[in-house]
């Protein structure tokens, strides 16, 4: 059984409001009920014999299984890394994503446009096959993650992350988002990835 992580809202989060923050987590514990009941269901009775890649049970408890576990995965990764009182990333996190970027203004200004152009995530990522950093596009939890990478910094653009407060102005939300991340967290979750 997976538990939720019991994540509070924090002054030192500016890019959302409580309300908005508040009804994000119960999305986000939404998910976690939903990955407890698809387990459940594959220990229990998940029909294996009649799966088959056209439609079965089976086939849908398993696509369930990766949107809801990506779903908490994600949320989770980004409720750790708003927030913060550290200003701009750490020195080994600056050099590593110039090396991958060529400065750091160029990384920003790709994640930002990675942000607006995406309908789910914003995922900025260490590829261990290419070793090198990369912002990439999440349309569904499941739908365009890079295997075998590791996510460092995580943007939740869904309209439900900023709707309430945000309403249409989704840039808005992204730009205050860019001045409130975590970056000791950020930084701790480079640590041991070269």
């Amino acid at each position: 059984m997976i538990e939720k992580i019991p994540f509070h809202y924090t002054d030192d989060i500016t890019v959302v409001n409580k309300d908005q923050y508040e009804a994000h987590l119960r999305l986000y514990e939404g998910y976690v009920k939903s990955m407890n009941t698809i387990d459940e269901q594959l220990e229990s009775n998940p029909q294996r014999e009649d799966a088959n890649a056209t439609f079965s049970y089976y086939r849908e408890l398993k696509r369930g299984e990766t949107y809801a576990l990506n779903g908490i995965i994600l949320h989770e990764l980004y409720f750790e890394n708003m927030g913060g009182l550290s200003q701009e990333p750490d020195r080994l996190l600056q050099n590593a994503l110039v090396k991958s970027f060529g400065r750091m203004s160029t990384w920003g200004e790709d994640f930002v446009a990675t942000a607006k152009a995406s309908r789910g995530w914003a995922v900025l990522c260490y590829d261990q096959r290419t070793q090198r950093f990369r912002n990439i596009s999440l349309d569904l939890h499941d739908l365009g993650n890079i295997a075998y990478s590791a996510p460092v910094l995580v943007l939740d653009v869904y309209e439900h992350a900023y709707f309430l407060q945000y309403a249409d102005k989704k840039a808005d939300y992204i730009n205050n988002f860019m001045m409130n991340i975590n970056w000791d967290v950020v930084g701790e979750r480079m640590e041991g990835l070269f």
